[in-house]
């Protein structure tokens, strides 16, 4: 099946957490259209860390009943985060090609976002047959779907009751400190 795939983080201490909000193109129009109707008047984007609980809370139940599926992946992080992250990229390709994904979209990250190019290249490289394969980074200002991924890596890097409250759109948990 052809599926679309969004990508954001977050870093609590020493833990670094990737979610890959993952949808099929049709129903993409809607998604998007829904998660922009969650905007208050004067934000141009829905970033988790910027929200007080009251409204993460609406939010988190909202996102959770969504027709995605998030997957989750984590890595210990050291001093440099970049080579948790790039771990993560590495893995999360080369699951995304093993499935047939179409489309992978990146909260860019600026002049670093050439790291994440370079990851993505050589994980494509591993799987020829991946032709249909395309990636970018955009701002999240202009991908709501980035959204999804950002509200539900926090969540989950929260824990508690907030893990629980986006658990129903988690689809998998890899934790990259014990591999497979």
């Amino acid at each position: 099946m052809t599926v679309h795939a969004f990508v954001d983080e977050s870093r609590r201490g020493s833990q670094y957490t990737m979610a890959v909000a993952i949808a099929e193109p049709v129903k993409l129009r809607l998604l998007r259209r829904d998660l922009r109707g969650l905007l208050l008047p004067a934000p141009r984007e829905l970033h988790f860390n910027d929200q007080k609980d009251p409204r993460r809370r609406v939010l988190s139940d909202v996102i959770a009943r969504l027709p995605v599926r998030v997957a989750i992946y984590r890595r210990s992080v050291d001093r440099y985060v970049e080579s948790s992250r790039q771990e993560c990229v590495d893995r999360l390709c080369c699951d995304l090609l093993a499935q047939g994904a179409h489309r992978l979209v990146l909260d860019s990250r600026a002049q670093l976002d050439r790291h994440d190019a370079a990851t993505i290249r050589t994980a494509m490289l591993r799987h020829p047959d991946c032709k249909r394969f395309v990636y970018e980074h955009v701002d999240s200002t202009s991908e709501s779907m980035l959204w999804v991924a950002d509200a539900t890596a926090w969540c989950f890097g929260a824990g508690g009751h907030w893990r629980r409250r986006v658990e129903p759109i988690v689809s998998s948990v890899n934790d990259l400190d014990y591999p497979r």
